[in-house]
């Protein structure tokens, strides 16, 4: 698609997640989308939060906010942290979620850039509801299309497990059906689940935009010290990465820390050949215990969060990368996938081989792929990657397979859907 050096039209993009947020790889989305845009004919302009509703925020090293962007936050709370008396706070401050006192000044704050920017189409990206309810807001007093999007999908049955909530997301995930222009979301099951449970809207009504990886970013990385790292010596341990939250149940460690503890036990693998660094999990103290209590402490590490270059520094030089996708999340791909395959190094896949994230894998042909809730299944598959790193057997894809996962080409493929609304 041809580029526009002045951007003619302008989108408003409402998102939680954005700069200087930390501890959330959603950020990415959003932000390279912002990076992007002009490049095909479309000014964005961003609504967020206030950075006191974060739980963490930090130096935005490879995260910057592009020079000339339009950013605006509107205040807000996070009731379950800042809101709470002895830990419980009030139900109507967290419906949809805990950012709801978000919304009215969101709203109020939305409503004049509309006017003062001439925006011609209005985004939002779940999965904090609230954006879409303001996105909703906006929509209907404007009249103007509106884009949402489901980084993952919304209502999914007994999820959220309160009940009240789970009502509310059901209501307003057909409420944004009904008067989004657009849907789009990340995985291809995520689409089919949607054109099934809301048949009467064409096919043309939900759109797929996958997550990637941002080129421009991994070209200001140092490259590791040596690019010859398909085989390994053995004189070091290995070292396995996971980079980013570990989920208690969509990512649930249990069965993995399980499987080092019984090859521990039989003498299969120690400290001295294999070291496996948890990077940024949160949860920490709750891990910290499993891993003493199994005794491989020694082995595994809970290290803590760095700097976004400093995070795909180390996933392009470390000896293996791991995934934990549980089947219950058959239907998303984590964000970090994609930049592990642009970081060109083996991927051990802990996760349903029939869910998208093994899809995703199999496509580009990356990954050795095991069920993350079994045991034995992962000894296996810990046993054979290390075989394959030493050996330099591991698949890993080509640049060519994965190239069109950068956040350039997505960035496009968003401004067609703009396009085709404004």
């Amino acid at each position: 698609m041809p580029t526009s050096p002045s951007p003619a039209r302008t989108v408003l993009l409402v998102a939680y997640h954005f700069p200087p947020i930390q501890g959330s790889s959603g950020v990415q989305r959003t932000l390279r989308f912002a990076q992007h845009l002009p490049k095909f004919g479309w000014r964005p302009i961003i609504l967020t939060i206030t950075p006191r509703a974060y739980e963490a925020v930090g130096a935005a090293t490879g995260n910057e906010i592009p020079q000339g962007l339009l950013v605006e936050r509107a205040f807000g709370f996070d009731a379950a942290r800042q809101l709470s008396l002895f830990g419980r706070y009030s139900r109507r401050l967290a419906l949809p979620d805990r950012w709801a006192t978000w919304k009215p000044w969101a709203v109020a704050k939305a409503r004049r850039m509309v006017k003062q920017h001439n925006v011609d189409v209005v985004w939002s990206t779940f999965p904090i509801a609230t954006a879409h309810q303001i996105g909703l807001a906006i929509a209907n007093e404007t009249g103007l299309p509106w884009v949402a999007e489901f980084r993952d999908p919304m209502w999914q049955g007994d999820y959220p497990p309160d009940p009240d909530v789970n009502q509310e997301w059901q209501d307003l995930e057909r409420r944004i059906f009904e008067r989004a222009r657009r849907i789009v979301v990340t995985t291809p099951s995520a689409a089919d689940l949607y054109r099934e449970r809301f048949p009467e809207f064409p096919a043309d009504h939900i759109r797929l935009i996958e997550n990637g990886y941002d080129e421009e970013t991994f070209a200001r990385v140092s490259p590791p010290a040596s690019t010859d790292s398909s085989r390994t010596t053995d004189d070091r341990p290995l070292r396995l990465l996971h980079s980013g939250i570990i989920y208690p149940s969509e990512r649930d460690p249990t069965h993995f820390f399980q499987a080092i503890a019984n090859l521990k036990g039989r003498g299969a693998i120690s400290a001295s050949n294999l070291r496996v660094v948890l990077r940024a999990s949160t949860n920490e103290a709750g891990y910290a215990s499993a891993l003493v209590k199994l005794g491989i402490d020694d082995i595994v590490h809970l290290d803590p969060g760095v700097d976004y270059l400093r995070a795909l520094e180390e996933m392009m030089t470390v000896d293996g990368l791991l995934i934990l996708q549980a089947a219950n999340c058959n239907a998303q791909v984590p964000a970090k996938l994609f930049e592990y395959l642009r970081a060109g190094r083996p991927i051990l896949a802990l996760t349903d081989p029939v869910g998208d994230t093994a899809r995703t894998l199999d496509a580009v042909g990356a990954g050795l792929i095991a069920p993350l809730d079994s045991t034995s299944a992962i000894e296996v598959a810990l046993l054979t990657f290390q075989k394959q790193i030493r050996e330099g057997t591991a698949r890993r894809p080509t640049f060519a397979a994965i190239s069109r996962h950068s956040r350039r080409a997505q960035a496009g493929q968003l401004a067609e859907i703009l396009a085709s609304l404004a």
